[in-house]
C-alpha cells in the first residue's frame, strides 16, 4: 500500500524535498580530482539523461531514499546530454560500459561498484564510507 501512496499521494500537503549537495560534473578535469578526493573521501557519479524518463524516475527515487551528510560522500551530477565528452571520459578513464542512468562509487581512484537503471537504488552506498 505504501507503494501506491507514494505513486498516487493525492493529498493535498506538500511533500517535503530533500535537497542533496551535487556538484556539477561538467569538464573532464574534474576527473582527475574525483580520483585525488576518493583517497581519503568516497566520490559518487551519478549519470543522468534529461531525454530519459526512467533515467529522471531513477534520479528521483535515488533523491528521496538517499540519507548520507555531505560530510560522508561527495555527489557529482552529470547532465550526459549536455557533457557527453565527460560521459565517454568517464568509460574510458573508469574502465566502465556507458549506461544511463548510471551511478559510480569511486575510492581509491577506481571504481568499487557501479549500477544503472533500477539496480541504482540497490547499491548499498553505507558500506563504502
Amino acid at each position: 500500500m505504501r507503494l501506491f501512496e507514494k505513486l498516487f499521494n493525492s493529498s493535498s500537503e506538500a511533500v517535503d524535498k530533500k535537497e542533496l549537495h551535487w556538484i556539477p560534473l561538467n569538464s573532464i578535469n574534474q576527473l582527475d580530482d574525483i580520483k585525488d578526493k576518493s583517497s581519503t573521501k568516497t566520490q559518487i557519479i551519478f549519470k543522468h539523461s534529461s531525454r530519459c524518463g526512467t533515467s529522471r524516475m531513477v534520479l528521483k527515487q535515488f533523491e528521496q531514499d538517499y540519507v548520507f551528510s555531505e560530510n560522508s560522500m561527495d555527489l557529482y551530477f552529470l547532465d550526459l546530454i549536455a557533457y557527453r565528452d565527460v560521459s565517454n571520459e568517464i568509460a574510458s578513464q573508469f574502465n566502465v560500459v556507458h549506461e544511463s542512468p548510471q551511478l559510480l562509487v569511486v575510492k581509491n581512484g577506481v571504481v568499487v561498484a557501479h549500477s544503472s537503471h533500477g539496480s541504482i537504488n540497490n547499491i548499498n552506498l553505507g558500506q563504502f564510507i
